[in-house]
């Protein structure tokens, strides 16, 4: 496995065990350099704590990509996920077309929806913002609300593999190389991510737990991107994701006062095994 340096691109809540608190130690652990460019700080996560602080980091952005520049260091792969307005949108654009290496890998998790709703931050105007960014992707994660809102497609609750594969289809019409659609559950029992290329798709179907945890989303985008970036396939990479991020869950479920994230620390040296595999 060739040594690689990944850039994540996204905020950091300093508790709660999301987004770069999670993309950091999972990246790592799959064996990669991991460099990060905070988009904002916060003291926690916003699901379920109050009076939590924020800082936007905006501004900080283009001065780190600017000196990066002169340093000549480059990345393997950008992988970004919440990313805070249409100006970081712009600014993670410019860092795609001048810091990455003649191959690399641009993979885009668009985090901005959820449940048929665009989360609170976010507007019309930040989807069609997105929507640049995914045509630029060499791979897109989107949730099926997210897919939704980037296709113009309503969003259902329950569907059937017509609407799903329809749903694939309109991202790679807008340009996205590779799609990777997580949550993708077809009965009442299982869930699963589904694949494409654009030529061939794959579907991993595991268990669906009835319980749900903050941060499982970043999770599962981070251990699929280190296990890619390992050189697994596609399909391989989704059954290793999806595997560690429902054990994560399973790990977590029993423990009533961790009600915040998941406790995925302890299972970090499975993801390394299986990775390495």
């Amino acid at each position: 496995m060739d040594y690689k340096r990944i850039l994540t691109i996204q905020d950091i809540s300093c508790v709660g065990q999301c987004s770069l608190t999670v993309a950091l130690p999972i990246l790592s652990a799959c064996g990669h350099e991991t460099a990060i460019i905070p988009s904002a700080v916060l003291s926690t996560h916003t699901m379920g704590f109050t009076d939590f602080t924020v800082r936007d980091l905006s501004e900080d952005i283009p001065k780190i990509a600017a000196h990066w520049g002169k340093e000549g260091i480059d990345f393997s792969a950008v992988y970004t996920g919440y990313l805070g307005s249409t100006e970081q949108i712009d600014y993670v654009i410019d860092i795609m077309n001048n810091l990455m290496t003649e191959d690399g890998v641009k993979i885009v998790d668009p985090a901005m929806a959820d449940g048929g709703k665009l989360y609170p931050a976010f507007d019309m105007e930040y989807v069609e913002a997105m929507k640049r960014l995914v045509a630029m992707a060499d791979i897109t994660m989107p949730n099926i609300t997210e897919a939704a809102f980037l296709t113009g497609m309503d969003y259902r609750e329950t569907y059937d593999e017509t609407y799903i594969n329809e749903l694939v289809a309109r991202l790679h019409e807008l340009g996205a190389k590779k799609v990777v659609l997580t949550g993708v559950s077809y009965d009442a029992e299982t869930t699963g991510i589904l694949c494409s290329d654009g030529t061939e798709t794959t579907y991993y179907r595991h268990e669906l737990l009835p319980h749900s945890c903050h941060g499982t989303g970043d999770v599962c985008a981070s251990a699929f991107v280190g296990a890619y970036m390992a050189g697994k396939s596609l399909y391989e990479s989704a059954k290793i994701s999806g595997d560690y991020t429902l054990a994560c869950i399973k790990n977590t479920m029993d423990d009533k006062d961790h009600w915040y994230g998941v406790k995925f620390e302890p299972l970090l040296g499975d993801l390394a095994q299986a990775v390495r595999a």
